[in-house]
């Protein structure tokens, strides 16, 4: 597999998605991120669809449009599609003002987060082997 020149370009053998100013803090966005990194993309699929947590269905979501990515504009093989990287980061932060006792205000942060899921094409041994693990 041949290395990307740039940190930032993918190789023939990937594709992503990027989710942008989702209304949720980087910290619980990076709790769902950890549990698809590394898996296969149909594991990573089946972990978010059964998730508990509010924003699974916006990542799941995402995650199926790497997928869809992968297979339309990379032609890649969908069975051997594995998510190599899904990066969270900080977006902007919208601050509000709550009302307090004797006049005072106390401040409210409401955390906005992006998203970037990174699936690529591993040769089938490789997938495999993950799986038995």
């Amino acid at each position: 597999m041949s290395k990307p020149k740039h940190p930032r370009t993918l190789a023939e053998t990937e594709a992503q998605a990027v989710l942008r100013n989702v209304r949720i803090s980087p910290r619980k966005l990076n709790l769902v991120a950890g549990l698809i990194r590394n898996l296969p993309a149909s594991q990573a699929v089946a972990t978010l669809t059964f998730s508990k947590r509010r924003i699974a269905q916006q990542v799941k979501k995402a995650l199926e449009s790497a997928i869809a990515n992968a297979e339309n504009n990379h032609q890649l093989d969908v069975d051997r599609l594995v998510v190599t990287r899904a990066e969270v980061g900080k977006s902007v932060v919208m601050r509000r003002f709550h009302a307090r006792g004797r006049g005072r205000s106390a401040q409210i942060e409401k955390w906005f987060s992006h998203l970037k899921i990174v699936v690529a094409e591993r040769a089938q041994d490789s997938v495999t082997e993950k799986e038995a693990a």
